[in-house]
This record gives structure tokens, sequence and C-alpha cells, in this order.
């Protein structure tokens, strides 16, 4: 068995000034992972308007897998014109660890 996780920093447009309209923008981008099924939320930035960070956690049987799924979320997030992608945080875990 093997996890996965993968944090992606986000750079929101500069409307996003108020929890509301961050929302606007986080909320489907979380919706849109999780129909990758995958366990997914909002865990950084919380406070702080025009940014956002949004993790990312998936189990599977082989670590080429973990692979493929999280390169799959790496893709919704890029494909979004709306967001900045700053950078993607990836840590894999095995049975050992």
């Amino acid at each position: 068995m093997f996890t996965g996780t993968a944090v992606f920093d986000l750079l929101l447009p500069g409307d996003s000034r108020s929890l509301k309209a961050k929302r606007s923008y986080v909320r489907p981008i979380v919706a849109a992972l999780r129909r990758l099924e995958v366990s997914t939320a909002e865990v950084g930035a919380l406070d702080r308007y025009g940014r956002s960070e949004i993790g990312v956690a998936v189990v599977a049987a082989t670590a080429a897998h973990v692979g493929e799924v999280l390169d799959s979320c790496e893709r919704v997030i890029a494909a979004r014109p709306e967001v900045e992608l700053l950078s993607v945080r990836r840590r894999l875990f095995g049975a050992d660890d």
C-alpha cells in the first residue's frame, strides 16, 4: 500500500479580496479534484486573500498509480485559467515508512 500527498500553492485573481470571493475560486477546484476520487481540502493560507493551498491525498496499491493520480490532479489545477499554480509539494509514503 502506498499513500501520496500533494500541496498546491495557488495565486488567485486580484478580485478575491473577500472570503466569499476566495471561496468562489477554491470550491470548484476542490469539487473537480474530488471527481478524481481523492481526498482534498483547502489546507493553507486560510486567512490570506488572493492565495490558497489545496491539499490532496491518495491511497493506491502501487507507487506508480499514486504518481499517475497526483499527475492528474496537477493537470486539473494547471488547466484552470483563473488561477496560477505557483508550486507543488509532493510526498510518497510506502508501507515501511
